[in-house]
């Protein structure tokens, strides 16, 4: 799963028990060699499904990490893109990626927690990969709350969603045990590192945007093509600022 250029096991086991935030900055210079980044593969299928619904002037990208979104974001915004996240060393690393980049819209990098945004109605763009399960369940309405206000009218937030894994599955006994061991950590370990897989289940989710005030639709990423059953193994979740 990891390279040899990536985080050896006492880096993993130092990140793991840290805050979530100084996990990340002590993770950061290595992150994108990780099995964590966000594969090409999504964020290509990402830009294909985002860009019909444009065009779009400014994009933010919530919890940026290593820029990921944010490169992204250059190819389907024309003016401005804001990434933002709380980690410094997660941040260090997005601008030196993406500094000196030729064309495209101007890049900003903000610090600032995400239940805490300092914007208000400035993009027509927001999205985020990876980060959800850094909120508790309880959290997510706050965390909407502040996306829904830094839209402008019209705005969309969106996000993909993976079609949950079959139960009895390899994939749902990795992350039950994963979630289980995280809730083991931090009822023994403090300070704690919120990270969880199972905690954002689409209809929760759904609700809770339309509980917010967004208006809500579930688009298929059709590169990843269809369940047995058939619906989408993963969803492109659409949510309008009123």
């Amino acid at each position: 799963m990891f390279t040899p250029q990536g985080p050896t096991l006492r880096e993993l086991a130092v990140q793991a028990f840290s805050s979530t935030m100084r996990g990340y900055d002590l993770l950061a210079p290595k992150f994108d060699l990780t099995p964590y980044r966000t594969p090409d593969r999504v964020l290509e299928a990402l830009t294909d499904t985002v860009r019909p619904l444009g065009p779009f002037e400014r994009g933010l990208d919530v919890c940026c990490g290593t820029g990921a979104g944010v490169g992204v974001l250059r190819g389907l915004c024309q003016e401005r893109v804001t990434g933002v996240d709380f980690s410094v060393g997660m941040l260090d690393v997005a601008r030196a990626a993406h500094t000196g980049d030729p064309g495209g819209p101007t890049v900003d990098w903000v610090r600032a927690d995400a239940l805490a945004l300092p914007f208000e109605g400035a993009f027509d763009l927001a999205l985020s990969l990876g980060a959800f399960g850094h909120f508790l369940p309880k959290e997510r309405p706050e965390l909407f709350d502040q996306v829904y206000e830094a839209l402008r009218p019209g705005g969309l937030f969106v996000f993909p969603v993976g079609a949950p894994p079959a139960v009895g599955s390899r994939a749902y006994w990795s992350l039950l045990g994963f979630d289980l061991a995280m809730r083991a950590r931090n009822a023994l370990w403090r300070p704690p590192f919120v990270m969880y897989y199972r905690t954002f289940p689409l209809a929760d989710v759904v609700d809770d945007l339309v509980g917010t005030g967004f208006t809500v639709r579930l688009l298929p990423m059709r590169e990843f093509g269809r369940r047995p059953d058939g619906s989408p193994r993963v969803r492109l979740v659409v949510a309008a600022r009123g």
